[in-house]
């Protein structure tokens, strides 16, 4: 029996559905619209200017003067919402990092003009100490330099409420401390913000993939060892049971970090729980995109939105990205 015999008796030919760009649009069954996308934004009061990122190029460090124009921008471009990072002077980091909870402190301060500025706009805030801590941990040591997980949580509460009165739409607790989804919620709900979301960072790795992000945060925290709460890279069941137990605490959104090595793992968390899933394509994966188009290994426009794609097959809803307003600038064109 010839192919085409054979073809014929199975009445199947496929590439009948890839035939026109207007066949292929029609039957798409992943899309990748500008409302799936979240800029992240690191906010400075050390810079008086824009400061490019080295490790991130395309990226840069926002000083808080110029932020309200900073965020026009990224609407105009169609992004719907934004993720806040604050980069603060360090002479105001400690072993405390009380500082994340300062009702005039410069994330809080951020989130206060993003609302002026751009009411429209959904504001995510990182809820985490590693950025006002001097030794760079997302969470307080104790005398035997281990992390304590409950004095941590007490500290995130703190913040997230100071977040909720700045006029945050949703904190994003990053830290991986046990139990702190169903403590921040009771503290939101006590201080009557109970309209305040949260996103959860549920499986979040230890990955080699976070350095251009720490450089970008300044927070030291390049060569230290976080195992003790990020998952272990090898774990996929573990990430079933932290999402499961981050939706029994409250939240409203769950979050994979990072992205493309985890797609698995995006797909599992989709399968599993009936809440929007975001995945965090993060600095590292970003990085090495930039750094193939520029040796033009890569072609970035269609290499970009493949990736992006990939992430909302996997089981994405939506996606914080460094390439969020240039993919929403070219997803026109």
């Amino acid at each position: 029996m010839t192919l085409t015999q054979y073809i014929g008796n199975a009445h199947r030919r496929p590439r009948r559905l890839r035939k026109t760009a207007s066949i292929r649009a029609m039957i798409n069954e992943t899309t990748l619209k500008k409302e799936h996308l979240i800029a992240p934004i690191f906010v400075s009061e050390i810079e008086s200017e824009l400061t490019p990122i080295e490790s991130l190029p395309g990226v840069f460090r926002v000083p808080v003067t110029q932020l309200a124009e900073w965020v026009l921008k990224i609407q105009s471009a169609g992004i719907k919402a934004v993720m806040l990072f604050p980069v603060i002077f360090a002479n105001k980091k400690n072993t405390e990092g009380n500082e994340a909870w300062n009702p005039q402190g410069l994330i809080q301060n951020a989130i206060n003009i993003v609302k002026k500025a751009a009411p429209e706009l959904v504001i995510f805030a990182d809820v985490a100490l590693d950025p006002f801590t001097s030794h760079g941990h997302d969470g307080l040591l104790n005398a035997a330099g281990e992390i304590e997980n409950d004095t941590t949580v007490d500290a995130l509460c703190n913040m997230s409420v100071t977040l909720a009165q700045a006029g945050v739409d949703f904190v994003s607790p990053s830290d991986m401390m046990d139990g702190r989804i169903g403590a921040i919620r009771q503290a939101l709900d006590e201080a009557h913000f109970q309209n305040v979301g949260i996103l959860a960072y549920s499986a979040k790795y230890a990955s080699a993939f976070y350095g251009p992000f720490r450089q970008a945060i300044a927070s030291g925290a390049r060569g230290l060892d976080k195992k003790t709460y990020q998952m272990s890279t090898g774990q996929s069941r573990e990430a079933a049971i932290e999402a499961e137990l981050d939706v029994a605490e409250g939240a409203d959104m769950l979050m994979v970090k990072p992205a493309l090595c985890y797609l698995d793992i995006v797909a599992k968390v989709r399968a599993q729980c009936n809440i929007p899933i975001v995945a965090y394509h993060v600095s590292g994966e970003y990085a090495m995109l930039k750094a193939a188009v520029q040796n033009n290994w890569l072609d970035e426009k269609p290499a970009v939105m493949e990736t992006l794609l990939s992430i909302r097959r996997a089981g994405a809803d939506l996606i914080v990205t460094y390439y969020a307003q240039w993919a929403a600038e070219n997803l026109d064109i």
